[in-house]
């Protein structure tokens, strides 16, 4: 009888409906974008379910009646801090630091003239940024090393004519940054804050190079750049480099051990910016004149999208930790307001929009929230 009973109990255990499991919900996506232009500094929220909208916004600066212009931005690692650069001033320019969840201000540094682009080390100590001088004579610039915890400029290095891009290597160990009017890519030590190395990126003529000489009073024409490199992106693993050719749509891949040209993608109008999946197996290009946004299989080398964005001069881009979106600054025309623009990176294919301040420019992924 037991045994009967046992029976009847496991068949009916095995009939019962299995309670349905509710779907995941989509996480969100914060990103935060500066807009040169209005000095507004946005977070943008973005649900796959619910689209893009602006969270939250704070204006930064210290000029009464122009625009202090944040050029560049980027989240320090542990995602407490903002550091923006205003890339205006009289003359020089400021970098902030800057309390990502109250939008408070931690501390300021001044820097060089126009301060551009940066990123920080691995560890968040040391940020890496790049004078970019676009209101002075054409003569080499600087790299500015800024200590974080205090906001102290303790290192500038002289580079090149117009510097953009700063990126860091994976492992924190070298700091890349492209030379716009002297056709060069620069390599820093970040353990001796100086020149390690530099790779001319001219065409038909990519090969090791040096910097040119300082000159401080009259100077010489330039040579037409043939490349005019606007961006150095380590790849995943920090093996190979990026540059961005803005002039020749081009992109160069270096080989950074052999220090060597190893391939060339032809690029759309006005490659810009930058960014690789972290699976190392995506390169994402943001094209300036060419209003879209490309994307590269690493492995072959080959354009397997182009999308068009909303809104023309497209600026940054920043890929979100799991690989799944791009996030694209564009800046607009005249009166139009700046975009920021999301990309599916396995639909290929433009999901959500939101509109920021004028003349969007820098941006970084801040974190993710929900969806576990």
């Amino acid at each position: 009888m037991r045994e009967i009973l046992t029976l009847c109990i496991a068949t009916v255990a095995l009939a019962a409906p299995v309670p349905a499991q509710s779907p995941t919900p989509a996480p969100d996506y914060l990103v935060w974008v500066a807009s040169e232009a209005t000095d507004r500094i946005a977070l943008v929220r973005f649900n796959a379910a619910t689209g893009a909208k602006v969270e939250r916004e704070f204006t930064i600066g210290l000029l009464p009646t122009d625009p202090d212009g944040p050029h560049g931005l980027t989240v320090s690692p542990d995602r407490r801090y903002l550091y923006i650069t205003t890339a205006h001033g009289q003359p020089f320019g400021f970098l902030w630091k800057i309390d990502a969840t109250t939008s408070a201000v931690v501390g300021r540094v001044e820097l060089g003239m126009f301060p551009a682009t940066l990123q920080l080390t691995p560890d968040g100590a040391f940020a890496y940024v790049v004078n970019f001088n676009v209101h002075g004579d054409m003569v080499p610039s600087s790299v500015s090393v800024v200590g974080t915890d205090d906001m102290v400029e303790i290192a500038r290095i002289p580079t090149c004519t117009m510097p953009h891009g700063s990126r860091i290597n994976p492992q924190g160990t070298k700091q890349y940054s492209a030379c716009m009017m002297d056709d060069m890519m620069v390599e820093i030590d970040t353990r001796t804050f100086g020149v390690s190395r530099v790779f001319s990126v001219a065409k038909g003529a990519e090969q090791v190079a040096a910097l040119r000489a300082e000159r401080h009073s009259s100077p010489t024409p330039h040579a037409a750049p043939t490349c005019s490199p606007t961006w150095a992106q380590p790849s995943a693993d920090g093996a190979r480099i990026y540059v961005a050719c803005n002039k020749s749509n081009e992109i160069l891949e270096i080989d950074v051990n052999r220090w060597s040209l190893v391939r060339r993608f032809a690029a759309a109008d006005g490659v810009y910016n930058l960014a690789v999946t972290r699976d190392g197996q995506l390169l994402v290009a943001t094209n300036k004149r060419g209003q879209s946004v490309s994307v590269f299989e690493l492995a072959t080398g080959k354009e397997v999208a182009r999308i068009a964005t909303k809104r023309r001069i497209v600026h940054g881009v920043v890929v979100s930790p799991d690989d799944r979106y791009a996030f694209v600054s564009v800046e607009g025309i005249g009166s139009q307001p700046g975009t920021l623009e999301v990309i599916d990176l396995r639909t290929r294919a433009a999901v959500a929009a939101a509109d920021v301040g004028q003349m969007a420019g820098g941006i970084d992924f801040w974190k993710t929230e929900g969806g576990h």
